[in-house]
C-alpha cells in the first residue's frame, strides 16, 4: 500500500527533533555510559548530519583497504568476480550512513557462466538465502548464516512455457523433472543434475516442438527454460480432475451487520461472479450463520433463493445434499438475486452469538465430496457449539497467548486437507476474536487470513476501502485445486523445516488443498554430506495442480547455486533480504515454541555471530568499528526493523489478535511483500525528475532515490511516498488540493511536470506488484501519521534502541 504524507502540520520544530529520550533497551539492558561515543571533532566543511552526528557516528583515522588489498588479504580471489570482490568490501557501519542504494535491492546475482545465469530460475520465484552454496555442513557453521530457500511458485507470470508432450522426462532415480542444469553426454543420454544418474532420452524428446527438428534434445524448452509448466497426464491423477468449486460462509450476527461488510461482500461478488476462475463446471454456494445455520437451496428450477435453517448446532447435518452448491452458469440467476436481498434480510437482527464451528462444520460435510475453497467472513469470537473460544487476552500479557486454545480448528483444517477442501479466513473484528485459535483453520488446509481490525461503513471507512479491494483481488485471482509440492535438491543437501501455510505429507511434500498466487513459503536446509566432488547445486520445487478449468498441471522451477570451499565466497554469495525473511519465519517459531525474548535474542545473536565471524576470518586488516562485509551491511537494520514490527516487538501496546496476524503474514507472504513491510521503500516526491527515469511505452517514469527511514530525512515543506506493501496504507504528502483517499489511478489530470511525473511513478509502482494498493493521504488522520511515523525504523521509539544505538549494542555484544 502507498500512503502519502501531509507534511505540513506533523513534523515537529527542528528544535523539538533534536531532543534525545533516555535510550530504552528494547528487552536488552539500559546502554552503558561506556560506549555512548562522543562524535569525533570535526575536520571537514560538510554540513552537520543532524541527529546522526548527536549520536557520534565515528569519523575514523585509519583508511579502508582498497581491492587489491582486500584480496590479498582474503587470501587472493584469483578468478572471482569483481562484484563479489565488492561484497566482500568491509564496511564500517559506525562511521557510512547513507548505506541504502538509490533502488530498492536486487538480489545478488550467483556466480555461474552466462548460460548457466541466463537460463537460471527468477529470484522474484526461487531464491537461496546464499548464492555461494557452502561444501560442508562445517563451512556452513563457522559463517554463521543460514541455509535456506524462499519459494514464490504460483505467482502471476507474464510468460510461461506450457509443454504439451505426452511424455515428461524425469530422472528415473530421483525423479526430478528435466531442466536447464542437466547434461547431455551425447543424443540420447543425460546426468541428472541432482542426483547424477545418467538417463535415457526418449525417442518422442528427440523432436523439438519449438523449432519442428529433429536430433537436438537440448534445444527442447524444457532446457531453455528453469520455470515450465506441463499438462499432466492421468499418470498424476488419483481422480478426474475436480471442478472450481467456491463456498461462502457468512457471520450475520448483529456485529456482523453493524460493521456493513455484508453490503460491500454482496456488492463486489455480484460485480466479479463472472470473473472468478473457472469453467461451465464452476459452483458456488452459500452458508450465514449466527446462533443457527442457514443453508441456501439454489436450484435453477425455483423461482427464488430458499432459506434452510438448523437450529441444531450440536448435531450439524445437510438438510439436501443436491442444490446447495450449484453449478453458477446455471444458477446464476437465483445467485444474484440471492446477493442483492442478503443484507437486507439481517438488517434488524438482534442475533449477538457466533455459531462459527458449526457453521466450518456444515462447510466440511456439503464440500467433502468434491473439495474446493470455503471463505469464511468472522466478525467475532466464537461463542456458540463446537470451537466456542473464550477471551484470552490480558492488557499486560499480550506478548504471551500466541499459541491456540483448542485443537478443534486445527483438527477440522487437516481433516479439510484430507479432502482437498482450502479454508480462507477473513477476520472483520474490532474486538478480540482469537485470532491465534481461528488462524489454525487456513494455516493447516493452505488457506489464507486476511484482518481487518476497525472495519467499520460508518467510523472507518478506509478499511471498507481495502476489504473491498482485497476482496476484489480475492475473487478473481488465480486458484489451483487439490496440489501438491515437492522440493528436491543435490545430493548431501537436505531440508529440515517448512513455513508457510500447508500440510506436510512426508519429508519433502507439502499438500496444498488450495494454492494462490500471493503466497509463499519458506525452507530451512542443512548440508549432510560434503559437496565437493560438484561445483553446482540445483534445487527443484515441483507444484503439482488442478486448474480452474479442471486441467492436471505441473509448474516446475528450477535454481542452480555454484559450491564453494572459501569461508570468504560464502559471504561474498550473501543474500541478505532472503536472510533476513528466512530468520523472520524461524523467529515466529520460536517465539511460539519458547517465547518472544527469546526470538528477540536469537534475531540479535545471528548479526553478532555472523559479523564477528566476519571480523574473525579478516581480522588481519586490523580495522576498528563495527565492520561488516557490504553483502550484508543492511543486515543490522533490517534485524531492529524485524524486532519493531508487530508480530515481535516488546510492550503491551500491541493487541493480540494484531500480533498473531503480523506472525501469520511473515509465514505466508512472499519475499517481495515481506521486505516491504519490515522496511517500507520511501521516496521525497517534490523533488522528482526525469535524471535516470525510465522510458517505457512512450512514457518518462521518474526514479526517486530511497530515502532511510528516519524524521532526519522529513522536510516540513516535501511531500514523501511511503510504500508499505499490501498490509499498512501508504501515504503521500500534499502537492496539490487531492481527496483524503484516492485510486493510485486517480491523481488529480493537472497539466504540469510535476503531476506528470508523479502520475507515471504511481502508476509504475502499482503495476509492479499484483497486490491491492491504495493511496492513502495523510493530512489531519492522527492515527495515519503514527502509522506512518512507526515505520521508520531508524528512529529511537519508547521502547526500542534508534539505528546507531542498535548498533552500537551490537558492537557491545561481539565484545563480550
Amino acid at each position: 500500500m502507498f500512503v502519502t504524507l501531509f507534511l505540513e502540520s506533523s513534523i515537529p520544530p527542528s528544535a523539538d527533533m533534536t531532543k534525545q529520550a533516555p535510550p530504552f533497551g528494547y528487552g536488552y539492558p539500559s546502554m552503558q555510559p561506556a560506549y555512548q561515543q562522543r562524535p569525533s571533532p570535526r575536520t571537514d566543511s560538510s554540513p552537520s548530519h543532524g541527529r546522526y552526528n548527536q549520536t557520534g557516528y565515528q569519523h575514523l583515522s585509519q583508511p579502508f583497504p582498497n581491492m587489491s588489498q582486500l584480496s590479498a588479504a582474503l587470501g587472493g580471489l584469483s578468478g572471482v568476480p569483481e562484484l563479489e570482490v565488492e561484497a566482500l568490501r568491509p564496511v564500517n557501519l559506525l562511521q557510512e550512513r547513507n548505506l541504502l542504494p538509490h533502488r530498492p535491492l536486487d538480489a545478488p546475482e550467483p556466480n555461474l557462466n552466462a548460460d548457466l545465469k541466463k537460463a537460471n530460475c527468477s529470484p522474484d520465484t526461487f531464491r537461496c538465502t546464499l548464492t555461494n552454496i557452502p561444501q560442508t555442513q562445517a563451512l556452513l557453521n563457522k559463517a554463521r548464516l543460514p541455509l535456506g530457500l524462499l519459494l514464490h511458485p504460483f505467482r502471476d507470470l507474464a510468460q510461461l512455457p506450457v509443454i504439451t508432450s505426452s511424455t515428461i522426462v524425469r530422472c528415473r532415480s530421483c525423479r526430478t523433472y528435466i531442466n536447464p542444469f542437466v547434461s547431455f553426454l551425447d543424443q540420447r543420454r543425460w546426468k541428472c543434475s541432482l542426483c547424477y544418474r545418467v538417463n535415457d532420452v526418449p525417442d518422442e524428446f528427440m523432436y523439438n516442438p519449438v523449432t519442428r527438428s529433429y536430433g537436438e534434445p537440448h534445444k527442447r524448452p524444457e532446457v531453455q527454460n528453469s520455470t515450465v509448466e506441463f499438462i499432466a497426464s492421468s499418470d498424476y491423477m488419483l481422480r478426474p480432475p475436480q471442478p472450481a468449486v467456491y463456498l461462502f460462509v457468512l457471520d450475520v450476527s448483529h456485529n456482523a451487520v453493524d460493521a456493513g461488510y455484508l453490503d460491500v461482500f454482496c456488492q463486489t461478488l455480484l460485480e466479479n461472479l463472472d470473473k472468478m476462475p473457472g469453467d461451465t463446471r464452476t459452483r458456488v454456494g452459500f452458508i450465514t450463520f449466527n446462533s443457527t445455520i442457514h443453508f441456501y437451496n439454489l436450484h435453477e428450477s425455483l423461482s427464488q433463493p430458499q432459506m434452510l435453517v438448523v437450529s441444531d448446532i450440536d448435531d450439524i447435518f445437510i438438510p439436501t445434499h443436491d442444490s446447495l452448491l450449484v453449478n453458477l452458469k446455471e444458477s446464476r440467476a437465483l445467485v444474484r438475486v440471492l446477493l442483492t436481498s442478503l443484507p437486507g434480510m439481517f438488517s434488524q437482527t438482534r442475533e449477538t452469538h457466533s455459531a462459527l464451528g458449526p457453521a466450518l462444520q456444515a462447510a466440511y460435510k456439503l464440500m467433502s465430496s468434491t473439495g474446493g475453497r470455503v471463505s469464511v467472513f468472522q466478525t467475532q469470537l466464537p461463542t456458540l457449539g463446537a470451537g466456542l473460544l473464550q477471551s484470552r487476552e490480558d492488557p499486560n500479557q499480550r506478548h504471551d497467548t500466541h499459541t491456540h486454545a483448542t485443537d478443534f480448528y486445527k483438527k477440522l483444517a487437516l481433516d479439510c486437507s484430507g479432502q482437498q477442501i482450502g479454508v480462507d479466513l477473513f477476520l472483520l473484528s474490532s474486538q478480540y476474536s482469537d485470532l491465534a485459535s481461528l488462524a489454525c483453520v487456513s494455516k493447516y488446509s493452505a488457506g489464507s487470513i486476511f484482518y481487518y481490525p476497525s472495519l467499520h461503513h460508518v467510523h472507518n471507512p478506509a478499511q471498507l476501502d481495502k476489504f473491498q479491494k482485497d476482496l476484489e483481488r480475492y475473487l478473481t485471482r488465480k486458484i489451483g485445486f487439490e496440489a501438491v509440492m515437492r522440493i528436491r535438491c543435490t545430493k548431501g543437501l537436505s531440508i529440515h523445516t517448512f513455513h508457510g501455510n500447508f500440510f506436510v505429507r512426508s519429508t519433502d511434500l507439502l499438500s496444498l488443498a488450495n494454492v494462490n498466487p500471493d503466497s509463499g513459503f519458506a525452507v530451512q536446509m542443512s548440508i549432510e554430506e560434503s559437496m565437493a566432488d560438484t561445483s553446482l547445486a540445483c534445487f527443484q520445487a515441483a507444484l503439482l495442480y488442478t486448474s480452474s478449468k479442471g486441467k492436471r498441471r505441473i509448474r516446475v522451477h528450477t535454481l542452480c547455486l555454484p559450491v564453494v570451499s572459501q569461508l570468504s565466497d560464502v559471504y561474498a554469495g550473501a543474500d541478505v533480504q532472503a536472510i533476513t525473511c528466512l530468520l523472520a519465519n524461524m523467529a515466529i517459531d520460536r517465539s511460539i515454541s519458547s517465547s518472544l525474548s527469546d526470538a528477540r535474542d536469537a534475531l540479535v545473536n545471528a548479526v553478532v555471530d555472523s559479523l564477528s565471524a566476519y571480523k574473525n576470518t579478516v581480522s588481519n586488516l586490523q580495522q576498528s568499528g563495527l565492520i561488516a562485509p557490504a553483502a550484508l551491511c543492511l543486515f543490522p537494520l533490517y534485524v531492529l526493523a524485524l524486532l519493531k514490527q508487530k508480530a515481535l516487538r516488546t510492550g503491551t501496546s500491541t493487541k493480540l489478535d494484531e500480533r498473531v496476524f503480523a506472525m501469520c503474514e511473515f509465514k505466508s507472504q512472499p519475499l517481495q511483500q515481506i521486505m516491504r513491510t519490515v522496511h517500507p521503500d520511501l521516496y521525497r516526491l517534490d523533488t522528482i525528475s526525469d535524471e535516470g527515469a525510465l522510458h517505457l511505452n512512450d512514457c518518462i517514469v521518474p526514479q526517486p532515490h530511497l530515502l532511510h527511514l528516519t524524521a532526519e530525512k522529513l522536510t516540513r515543506e516535501g511531500a514523501f511516498l511511503m510504500d508499505c506493501g499490501s498490509v499498512s496504507p501508504a501515504m503521500l504528502c500534499q502537492l496539490t488540493e487531492v481527496p483524503e483517499k484516492m485510486n493510485l489511478t486517480q491523481i488529480p489530470e493537472l497539466e504540469t511536470p510535476l503531476s506528470e511525473r508523479l502520475r507515471a511513478l504511481l502508476a509504475w509502482l502499482q503495476d509492479s506488484r499484483t497486490f491491492s494498493s491504495t493511496l492513502h493521504v495523510l493530512k489531519d488522520d492522527a492515527s495515519a501519521k503514527t502509522s506512518f511515523f512507526q515505520h521508520l525504523v531508524e528512529d529511537r521509539s519508547e521502547s526500542a534502541f534508534s539505528y546507531y544505538e542498535f548498533l552500537l549494542h551490537i558492537q557491545q555484544q561481539m565484545t563480550k
